[in-house]
């Protein structure tokens, strides 16, 4: 395996966390930093000394990089996303892909059209809790799966603006934290189809209308094979906590749940349940912020050709439409 290549497009705190995780645990050269703001770059700078600073993607992709990893706001992600591509480097991007599905099948079409990696930071996925939770269920550890609850509330909320601008953000926090929700329902009963989706949004309490974007929603899908799901996500909610993070799968057989610890947006306990029993699968500290990112990055290493797992990214991105249409029984 070649080390990859690679530049960095936006490097404020989520850009920066994870090309340390690269740095550190992938193997992977870092050759350019590209950030509209010279302190961002500075900082990635220190952890990153040889790479060149740049201040727009243009001269980033003049450089010899094998791969672009993005996390710069929603808007931009498709058209940053496709300049990489169009000039044959592999992408690994923030969520979401597309503020919607039309601009996600353009992005996913463009990888597969050329045949390069495309990830995206679907960081849950990689927690050790969803791990073992995955593990147990693809060998029917709980029996048949039946229903699913799933919870992100965030007591804060994003600080940058366009966060709450639906143009430039695509909505809320279902975009926000609601695709971790539906990434990891669909992901771990390996993306039965959707049969009804039944979704009420809220700003500061009343229904969504107009242009705003949501700070509270409760989804109920209903899956093929008779599974029902709940998903439930919002910002500065009273919690009574900083956060309440869960994902929680009943079977026939028992039960399996990831949920943070004290309110904490990064230490999760995995559980396992029979009746009034439980087993821990797993425990805190798990640094598993960056793995999504390493992981590609290895995989870039190996082979920059494109994966066909991908297209269900779309997937993704088709459910969370039809919660903002507010329901709907069809399924593209």
């Amino acid at each position: 395996m070649t080390p990859p290549r690679l530049g960095f497009l936006g490097v404020a705190w989520i850009g920066r966390h994870r090309m340390q995780a690269i740095a550190e645990h992938s193997g992977a050269e870092i050759v350019g930093i590209c950030d509209l703001v010279a302190a961002n770059r500075d900082a990635a700078l220190s952890i990153a000394p040889g790479a060149k600073a740049c201040e727009h993607l243009g001269q980033l992709l003049e450089l010899p990089i094998d791969g672009v990893v993005i996390a710069t706001p929603s808007a931009l992600h498709v058209g940053h996303c496709m300049a990489a591509l169009e000039s044959g480097r592999a992408v690994f991007c923030q969520k979401p892909l597309g503020r919607n599905a039309t601009e996600t099948q353009r992005v996913v079409a463009a990888a597969r059209e050329r045949d390069l990696l495309l990830g995206v930071d679907l960081s849950y996925r990689h927690t050790a809790a969803v791990e073992q939770i995955r593990t147990v269920l693809r060998r029917g550890g709980i029996g048949r799966v039946f229903a699913a609850d799933l919870v992100f509330h965030n007591s804060y909320g994003p600080e940058a603006a366009w966060f709450y601008d639906k143009a430039s953000a695509g909505g809320g926090c279902v975009i926000d934290l609601g695709v971790h929700l539906v990434d990891l329902a669909m992901w771990l009963l390996q993306f039965p189809a959707v049969e009804h989706v039944d979704s009420q949004l809220f700003v500061k309490g009343s229904p969504l209308s107009g242009d705003g974007v949501e700070d509270f929603a409760s989804v109920q899908l209903r899956l093929a094979g008779d599974i029902a799901v709940r998903l439930t996500c919002s910002w500065r909610v009273s919690a009574g906590r900083d956060a309440i993070i869960e994902a929680t799968f009943y079977g026939t057989e028992g039960g399996l749940s990831m949920k943070n610890v004290g309110g904490s947006f990064y230490d999760f306990v995995g559980e396992r349940y029979v009746g009034t029993r439980t087993e821990r699968l797993s425990d805190p500290p798990d640094q598993w912020g960056g793995r999504a990112a390493v992981e590609w990055a290895k995989r870039l290493a190996r082979s920059p050709r494109f994966d066909a797992e991908a297209e269900r990214l779309i997937d993704v991105a088709i459910v969370l439409d039809m919660i903002y249409r507010g329901g709907s029984t069809s399924w593209a």
